[in-house]
């Protein structure tokens, strides 16, 4: 049954779409609504998906779809336009593991997508009851999907969205790509939160990035995530994440008495943050997956055929270090920022009570040692501005071990000046400006 807030914006049941009639809704996202539906003319049940963006479109009373104001007027139709694009793609195939667009067309100001009716379930639902499936299960899915696959690369198209609930498992047990997602990148720049729109873990990073270059490698990227969530039992880091500490490798190494080695290679291949790294192309990571490891040694770079599963890391250490690069700028600006106001809080004077005269003056306590409090009460007794080394570990953790090289003057705390000459320092020679090891 469909979430109750789709109800709200899908049409309603019996709704006529030409000689089709809505039954059910099957499913919504930030995109689309998808139907059950009935051929009144061939008497048979079909899908029908409908060309919705939340954030772009609204459901008028007479059942059409306008764009939500001017501003996204313009955005809307150019993800109709790709929509179509899409369905007029997709219904150029006919092979059976890639879903089957048997019609397209414009109505109610929005577009429809007719497509075959599969009985079965998603491999989410899949995983949900066989969590960590055998190899040569995941194998026998895999395989027709890595066919159909390379045959809408052939076709100059990308599917951009691939993750656990778009691979369909039909009644016989054959498996079937659904839910391609042209129309989703479509309309990313009119949406402020492109995450919103990706699949988080299934996404490369070159999907995050306008600059980014999609190719056959992003599906395989996402195909060899849906892998990896298939093996591990959990969802796959999402990529910025890995671009910091990445531990998918860890993760796959853990399971190595369930699944081959090379299984576990390729996978983590697949998964490779630059799309240099990655394989190029679906013939290539077909043999690494499928195949001896002596496959897996021709299809891959000699590093990685040498190192196996660990050898990722090392391959894509001058990327992840220009990420880490940025990453440390903004945490050094913060770092700055932090000791800036520490540094203004303590040379601010304190307020001295109103005293009548000849009133005596009444206690006050002493603060906490040690805590934030005493750093700014103690600063008229001379204790100087800047982080000590508790307050810089609270912080600043990432650079709590290297107190004793930033405090270059050895006077227990951690000034502005100091962190700018520890940062110019340990930059120089470093890919991407990242501090040097």
């Amino acid at each position: 049954m469909a979430d109750p807030t789709v109800q709200q914006y899908a049409l309603p049941a019996q709704t006529r779409l030409a000689e089709y009639r809505l039954e059910s809704v099957l499913g919504a996202g930030g995109f689309g609504v998808t139907y059950l539906a009935r051929d009144t003319h061939l008497e048979k049940d079909v899908a029908i998906k409908e060309y919705l963006p939340a954030d772009l479109g609204l459901r008028a009373l007479d059942g059409s779809v306008v764009p939500v104001n001017t501003d996204t007027a313009y955005n809307y139709r150019s993800g109709l336009e790709q929509f179509l694009v899409e369905a007029r793609t997709l219904a150029r195939f006919s092979h059976p593991n890639i879903v089957r667009v048997s019609r397209y067309f414009e109505a109610n100001g929005t577009a429809y997508m007719v497509m075959d009716y599969e009985k079965g379930h998603s491999f989410n639902q899949f995983l949900k009851k066989v969590p960590q499936p055998e190899e040569a299960h995941l194998k026998a899915m895999i395989t027709p999907l890595l066919d159909g696959l390379e045959a809408v690369h052939a076709a100059g198209f990308l599917h951009r969205d691939i993750k656990p609930s778009n691979i369909f498992i039909r009644t016989d047990g054959t498996s079937v790509l659904l839910d391609f997602g042209s129309a989703r990148l479509a309309v990313r720049d009119a949406v402020r939160d492109v995450i919103a729109i990706l699949t988080p873990g299934y996404a490369p990073v070159e999907l995050y990035l306008s600059t980014g270059q999609p190719g056959p490698w992003t599906d395989i990227y996402s195909l060899a995530a849906v892998l990896y969530r298939a093996v591990t039992g959990d969802n796959p880091p999402e990529a910025p994440s890995r671009l910091r500490i990445d531990g998918a490798g860890k993760k796959l190494a853990a399971v190595r008495e369930r699944y081959s080695p090379q299984f576990l290679a390729a996978i983590q291949w697949g998964l490779a943050l630059e799309e240099k790294r990655r394989p190029q192309n679906v013939n290539q990571w077909r043999g690494a997956l499928l195949r001896s490891q002596q496959a897996r040694a021709a299809t891959a770079t000699p590093e990685t055929a040498a190192a196996g599963a660990e050898a990722e890391p090392d391959r894509t250490r001058k990327y992840v270090w220009m990420a880490l690069g940025i990453v440390t700028f903004f945490l050094f600006m913060e770092g700055a920022d932090i000791v800036k106001q520490r540094a203004e809080q303590q040379r601010a004077p304190r307020a001295k009570p109103l005293l009548q005269p000849g009133q005596p003056a009444r206690p006050v306590a002493a603060p906490a040692a040690g805590g934030l409090e005493a750093r700014v009460a103690g600063a008229q007794n001379g204790l100087g501005a800047g982080l000590t080394r508790e307050e810089l570990a609270q912080n600043l953790p990432h650079l709590a071990d290297k107190f004793s090289e930033i405090d270059a003057d050895r006077d227990g705390r951690v000034t502005v000046v100091e962190l700018q000459a520890y940062w110019q320092r340990n930059s120089r020679g470093a890919p991407g400006g990242a501090p040097s090891k």
